[in-house]
C-alpha cells in the first residue's frame, strides 16, 4: 500500500478519501429487474449449487432466489465461493445488491453483495441496507477499493464508536475560524467522508476537508512572504534624466495605461527594502517585454545590474535581439557610436564561443554591462555580477529552490524577482501556484496591434476547406506577408517522444480510432513544397536543429527572406514577426487550449490582420472539435485558460507548475473553489500577521510541518 499508494501512516490512510459513492439501488421486484443498473432485492434462498469446471480446478457458486413474483440467479466464482456458500442455504432470508446483468437469455447477479435478514429485521433495516452509500477508493491494481474499505474500517472500529479512533488527531483549523464559519471537526468530517449515511453528510465533510488543504497551504505561502519581505534588498530608483529617460523619449509610441500602471507597480517595489516578487501576467503581445525592460534600464540608472533568463536559447537570442533593437545606440555603452548614458548588453547562453563567453563574463564582472539576457547558464557559478539588482524570469521557467538561491547569491544583496508569464492564470490558480509573488496583469493590447480571425478548418469532413486555407496563405505572401504551418511533431520520429505538445489532451476514443501518427513537421513541409505551396520559399525550424541554424532561420524569416516557416511549438513563446500574418494548425486538436492561444498570438502583431486556422481530422460533435470551436470563439485567454483547467484534471493544472501537489490537494478544486482559497488566504494572512512563528497555533505548525516535508519544499520555491 504504501508503495503504489503513497500511504504509509493511520494518518495517510484516513485522508485517502472516496472518489466517489455508490448506491446499492433501490429496493426493487424480481420482476421488474432493469439490465445494467445497480439493484437490491430482498428474497429467499430456493436453490444453492456448487458446479465445478475446467476439469475440477474451477468451481461456481450458483444460487437462485425468489420473492414470489420471480426468480433470478446469483453466481459466485473461485475463492469467492465460500462465504455465499455457508450462509446462503435454502429458506434463508436476505438482502442482495448488484449489477443486473444477462448469461444464457436469463437474468443474474454476479458476485453480489448480501446480508442475511434475522426473523426481527423489520423494513427499517432493509431500507438502510438499499440506500447505504458505498465508498469506492483510488485504488491500483495491487489494493483494490473494497481492501481500502477494509483497512479504514479496521482503523475507524465499529460503527457508532469513530469518535474514539479518531480522538487523538491533529486539527490545523484553529477553533475559532472552525466555528465562525459554521465547519464540523476533523473526527467529524473523516467519519463522514468514510461512512455517510447520507449525501448532506458527505457534503458537509468536503466542505470541512477542503478549508483543511486551502487555509494550510495559504499559510505555509504566506509565511513565504513574510520570509522574503524580511530579506534585505538594495532599493533601486531611476535617477532622472538617466537611462530610462532617455529611452522612453526614443519610443515610436506611447504606452498603454495597462503598461503605466503595471510600471508604477513595479517602480514602486524596486524602491524598497525588501526584494520585489512580482508576477507579471499578460496575453502575448500585451506588451510585458516593454515593461520588464523598462525596469531594468531603471536598475541600470539606480547603479545596479540586470539579468534576464530565458527558458530557451532561441529565446534568449530573440529577447537580445528585439532589446537591443528597441534600445538603439543606449544598447552601445562604451562602443564608438553608443550614447553617453547607455550601457552593454550581453547575451550569454551555452553554446557561445569560448572567446564571446569570456568577453560577456569579463563585462558581467567589471559593471560594464548593465543588461545581460540568457539561459540558465547565468546561474552557473563562473558568472559573477558586479552589482545584481534585478532578476526578469521569462515564461515557463519555473525557478527551483537552488536556481533562485544560487541567482540571490550572485548579488550583494537578493535581487529583485520579477517573473513573467503569457499564459493567462486564472485568479485562483495564481493565488495557490505563485502564492507568494504579488500579482499585475497587463489585460489590454497596445494600439497599432491588430485582431485575429480564427477559424476550425475540419479536413476529414470538408476536405475542400484544406485546399481553401492553403490558397489563403498564398493570398496572404502574395500581399507581402509571411505565414506559419505549426505540427505537433519534428518527424523522422528520432527521439521525437519530446515534441509532443504540452497539455495536449489525453487520447480520447476519437483518438484512438485515429491510431495515426500527429503531423510531422519535415514531412509535412516537404508535402507543402511540391504540393499547394509551391513556388513559394518554405523553409522548416524545430527544436533538433543546430542552435545557428535555428538562429539563422529564424533571422531570415524575421528579415523576410522567407514565405513560409513549417514549425513545431518552438516558435510558440516570444517569437515577433509582425509581418506574418497567417498561422496554419495542424492537428490542431493535439495541442491543449492554452497553448492554442499561445501559437495564435505570433500573427497580427503589426498592422495588419491576423488569421489562425485550426485543422482538425476530428468529428464533428467531439470534445477536441468543442474545444477548437471555443478558441475560435474567443480571443480572451482568461477565458480560455479557464475552459482549459476544467477540462483537465487538478493534477495536471498544479502538476505542470509544481511538484508534490498531487498528493496535497485531494479535495480542494482549484477552479471551483475560489471561495474557500480566496477566504483562506485572508484568514492565513491575518494569523501569519499576528503570530509569525504560530507559537499560538501548535496543530496548525505540525499540519505545515507535513505539508513542507522535503519534496513539497520545492513546490513552494518555484517562485
Amino acid at each position: 500500500m504504501a508503495d503504489h499508494l503513497d500511504l504509509h501512516t493511520v494518518g495517510d490512510l484516513l485522508h485517502h478519501y472516496p472518489r466517489r459513492y455508490a448506491e446499492r439501488g433501490e429496493l426493487t421486484r424480481l420482476s421488474d429487474l432493469p439490465l445494467d443498473e445497480h439493484v437490491t432485492v430482498v428474497a429467499q434462498v430456493a436453490d444453492a449449487r456448487v458446479h465445478t469446471f475446467n476439469g475440477g480446478r474451477g468451481r461456481r457458486l450458483e444460487v437462485t432466489i425468489t420473492d414470489g413474483s420471480g426468480r433470478l440467479q446469483l453466481v459466485f466464482f473461485g475463492k469467492g465461493v465460500h462465504k455465499p456458500r455457508a450462509e446462503l442455504q435454502p429458506g434463508t432470508r436476505a438482502m442482495f445488491a448488484g449489477k443486473v446483468s444477462v448469461f444464457n437469455r436469463k437474468r443474474q447477479l454476479a458476485h453480489p453483495e448480501f446480508k442475511a435478514l434475522g426473523a426481527e429485521s423489520g423494513a427499517e433495516a432493509v431500507e438502510a441496507f438499499a440506500h447505504q452509500l458505498l465508498p469506492l477508493y483510488p485504488a491500483c491494481k495491487q489494493m483494490e477499493s473494497w481492501q481500502i474499505q477494509q483497512a479504514i474500517d479496521t482503523v475507524l472500529g465499529p460503527t457508532g464508536h469513530e469518535e474514539t479512533a479518531l480522538a487523538g488527531l491533529v486539527d490545523p483549523l484553529p477553533d475559532g475560524l472552525r466555528e465562525g464559519r459554521g465547519l464540523a471537526t476533523l473526527p467529524e468530517a473523516l467519519r463522514k467522508i468514510h461512512r455517510p449515511a447520507t449525501k448532506t453528510d458527505i457534503a458537509m465533510a468536503r466542505d470541512r476537508l477542503k478549508w483543511d488543504e486551502a487555509f494550510v497551504l495559504q499559510v505555509a505561502l504566506a509565511r513565504r512572504r513574510r520570509a522574503d519581505a524580511q530579506l534585505p534588498a538594495a532599493p533601486r530608483k531611476p535617477v532622472p534624466d538617466g537611462l530610462l529617460t532617455a529611452f522612453d523619449a526614443r519610443l515610436p509610441f506611447t504606452l498603454t495605461d495597462g503598461q503605466r500602471r503595471v510600471s508604477e507597480e513595479i517602480f514602486a517595489d524596486l524602491a524598497t527594502d525588501h526584494p520585489m516578487h512580482r508576477l507579471l501576467q499578460g496575453e502575448v503581445g500585451s506588451g510585458k517585454t516593454m515593461v520588464a525592460l523598462r525596469a531594468m534600464l531603471g536598475v541600470v540608472d539606480a547603479g545596479g545590474q540586470a539579468a534576464m533568463l530565458a527558458p530557451t536559447e532561441v529565446l534568449a537570442q530573440q529577447h537580445h535581439r528585439s532589446i537591443t533593437e528597441m534600445m538603439g545606440e543606449l544598447a552601445e555603452g562604451g562602443m564608438l557610436g553608443g550614447a553617453e548614458q547607455g550601457t552593454k548588453v550581453v547575451l550569454l547562453t551555452g553554446s557561445m564561443g569560448a572567446a564571446a563567453r569570456r568577453q560577456a563574463l569579463l563585462d558581467l564582472v567589471t559593471g560594464e554591462a548593465g543588461i545581460v539576457i540568457g539561459t540558465h547558464a547565468l546561474i552557473e557559478d563562473k558568472v559573477q555580477f558586479h552589482d545584481l539588482g534585478l532578476v526578469v524570469v521569462d515564461e515557463q521557467h519555473r525557478f527551483g529552490v537552488e536556481q533562485r538561491d544560487a541567482l540571490r547569491s550572485k548579488g550583494k544583496q537578493p535581487p529583485h524577482l520579477l517573473v513573467m508569464t503569457a499564459t493567462p492564470i486564472p485568479r485562483t490558480v495564481a493565488m495557490t501556484v505563485f502564492g507568494d509573488l504579488e500579482t499585475s496583469v497587463l489585460d489590454q493590447l497596445p494600439s497599432g496591434r491588430s485582431p485575429i480571425a480564427s477559424h476550425v478548418v475540419p479536413a476529414k469532413d470538408k476536405p475542400h476547406f484544406l485546399t481553401r486555407a492553403w490558397e489563403r496563405v498564398r493570398e496572404e505572401v502574395a500581399a507581402g506577408h509571411q505565414g506559419y504551418v505549426v505540427c505537433p511533431r519534428i518527424g523522422d520520429d528520432v527521439g521525437d517522444e519530446g515534441d509532443a505538445p504540452k497539455g495536449a489532451a489525453s487520447p480520447s476514443p476519437e483518438d484512438e480510432a485515429e491510431k495515426r501518427p500527429p503531423l510531422a513537421v519535415v514531412e509535412v513541409a516537404e508535402q507543402l513544397v511540391k504540393g499547394p505551396l509551391s513556388g513559394l520559399r518554405v523553409e522548416v525550424l524545430h527544436g533538433r536543429m543546430q542552435p545557428e541554424a535555428k538562429d539563422d532561420v529564424m533571422r531570415r524569416f524575421a528579415a523576410g527572406e522567407v514565405d513560409v516557416l513549417v514549425a513545431t511549438t518552438v516558435i510558440e513563446v516570444g517569437v515577433n514577426v509582425p509581418n506574418a500574418t497567417a498561422m496554419v494548425i495542424m492537428d490542431a486538436d493535439r495541442f491543449g487550449v492554452s497553448q492554442l492561444h499561445q501559437l495564435r498570438g505570433r500573427v497580427g502583431r503589426g498592422s495588419a490582420a491576423g488569421l489562425c486556422l485550426l485543422v482538425t481530422d476530428m468529428p464533428e460533435g467531439s470534445p477536441a472539435r468543442a474545444r477548437l470551436g471555443a478558441v475560435a470563439a474567443t480571443l480572451d485567454g482568461f477565458e480560455l485558460s479557464r475552459i482549459d483547467l476544467e477540462q483537465r484534471r487538478e493534477g495536471d493544472v498544479l502538476g505542470q507548475a509544481q511538484s508534490g501537489v498531487r498528493s496535497s490537494l485531494r479535495v480542494l478544486a482549484v477552479i471551483d473553489d475560489e471561495e474557500v482559497i480566496a477566504a483562506a488566504r485572508e484568514e492565513a494572512a491575518a494569523i501569519v500577521a499576528d503570530d509569525p512563528e504560530l507559537t499560538g497555533y501548535p496543530e496548525l505548525r505540525t499540519a505545515l510541518d507535513a505539508l513542507l516535508d522535503k519534496e513539497r519544499e520545492e513546490y513552494l520555491d518555484k517562485g
